[in-house]
């Protein structure tokens, strides 16, 4: 049992390895920095109260980047669900840095959930289209039309 401990990294390297990311992936599809971090540590909660076993390091980030989606669809719906009780949400926009990044927030914003996460974790995270379509639970055909659809809808809004 001590060899098995000894190989796995700790909890500070698993944080640095893939913090920045999550939240990168996080800050996009909530567009508030505050709950960004949030959900970025219910992502290292629930990997330190599971534990979980993986097979490789591909494996494990995709784990974590499937665990982070999945944190910020939960907070979206949540705030969906507040927003239909409050006349204002209780959550506060991101103050960007940039002009680039308000534009890349309106962007992401003007397309549907499912389509967001494909383009978020293809092209701003860089994974292969293989590890979008596992890290979503899709086949590679579903995130090859998520990520076609993505762009027709950007593109058909860029027309209008």
């Amino acid at each position: 049992m001590d060899n098995l401990a000894s190989r796995k990294p700790n909890i500070e390297e698993i944080y640095k390895l893939y913090a920045d990311m999550l939240y990168r992936v996080a800050l996009s599809e909530l567009q508030s920095d505050m709950d960004a971090q949030d959900a970025v540590q219910d992502v290292f909660i629930k990997y330190m109260s599971h534990n979980p076993v993986f097979k490789d390091s591909e494996h494990e980030k995709a784990w974590f980047l499937r665990v982070t989606v999945n944190r910020c669809h939960d907070m979206l719906r949540s705030r969906k669900v507040r927003l239909k009780f409050h006349s204002e949400s209780e959550t506060e926009p991101v103050n960007p840095a940039s002009k680039a990044r308000q534009e890349l927030f309106e962007v992401l914003a003007s397309i549907p959930e499912k389509y967001k996460s494909t383009v978020i974790l293809h092209c701003l995270e860089g994974l292969s289209l293989q590890e979008t379509a596992d890290v979503l639970g899709i086949t590679l055909s579903g995130a090859k039309m998520r990520l076609k659809r993505a762009r027709d809808i950007l593109k058909e809004e860029k027309n209008v």
